[in-house]
This record gives structure tokens, sequence and C-alpha cells, in this order.
């Protein structure tokens, strides 16, 4: 029977590297495999905190266990050291195939959104371009308006600068 790394009951069972034809080389990093001697993962230490956790609950940790504990130690062994065998085994996965079909499901529906937007394309370019005819023609008719509205400014201060104020003074006098 397995028992938990923490379990107090250790019993020394031979492990899959130590059984056989001798050591394997396995695939896995040395920090997932620790030293071929281990068959426990290697504790990670602090310098690989950046590493990232997947949670599970109990009951998805309970069917995975229930699953490696149903293989035997040749088969296991195989998972260790077979790139392939481990990657068909993780398919097999019920998470695993859940997780593939949200992400087919999503690359499709992102591809939808993407086609639909390349159709609404031309529409947007159509619009940006009335929308910059309007400007223009907006912007046109209003520097229009500035100006003769700055030409009219300009004939009221010119008619009543000190000058012509002035000037309109003398003419009332003299026509006095």
């Amino acid at each position: 029977m397995f028992k938990f790394w923490g379990s107090q009951e250790q019993q020394e069972q031979p492990r899959p590297q130590e059984v056989g034809q001798g050591p394997a080389q396995s695939w896995y990093p040395p920090s997932v495999v620790g030293s071929p001697s281990s068959s426990r993962p290697a504790t990670p230490t602090g310098s690989s905190s950046s590493t990232s956790h997947s949670f599970q609950s109990p009951s998805e940790a309970a069917a995975l266990i229930t699953v490696l504990k149903n293989k035997s130690v040749d088969e296991l062994r195989k998972l260790l050291t077979d790139k392939d065998a481990y990657h068909q085994f993780l398919l097999s996965l019920d998470q695993v195939k859940i997780q593939n079909n949200i992400r087919d499901e999503l690359r499709e529906e992102t591809l939808q959104i993407a086609r639909g937007n390349l159709e609404k394309e031309p529409r947007i370019m159509e619009l940006r371009n009335q929308c910059r005819i309007i400007r223009t023609t907006e912007l046109a008719a209003a520097q229009e308006k500035l100006n003769e509205l700055e030409r009219q400014k300009e004939e009221l201060l010119r008619s009543c600068s000190p000058a012509s104020l002035l000037q309109m003074l003398q003419g009332n006098a003299k026509d006095r």
C-alpha cells in the first residue's frame, strides 16, 4: 500500500530505479526526480519559488492517486523514463481532457471573434473616411466663419481705436 510522505510508518520498499536492470535515465529535471537513490521528488528550495503551483481539489488528487496506484511498478517506471508514455498518460487524465476541451473552445471562439472583426473592417474604414470628410467640411466652414468674425473684429477695433475716435471728434468739432 502507498504511504504519504509525511506518515510515521515508512517501510523500506524497493524503489522503481533500484528494481530490475539498473538505474534508468529519467527525462525529468533533477528538481522533480531528486537523486537516483530517492523515490521522492526533491523538495523545492526558496530559489525556485517562481515555479507556478497548481491546486487540485482533494477529490481530483484522490482520483489521480487511484489511477497511479493501479499501475504496476514497470508502468510507473516507464512514465518516469519515457516521455511519450508520460505524455499519453497525461492526455488520458480527465482533468487534462477537460482543460484541453476548454482551450479548444476558447481558441475557436477567439477565431470567430477575429473573423467577425475582419468582416467589420471595411465598414470601419468607410466610416473613418466619412468622419474625415465631415471633419474636413465642418472645419472649412468653421474656419471661414472664424475668418469673417476676425475681419469684423478688426473693423470694430479700427473704428474704436484712439486715433479714429480722435478723428471723429475733430470732424464733429469742425461741423459745429
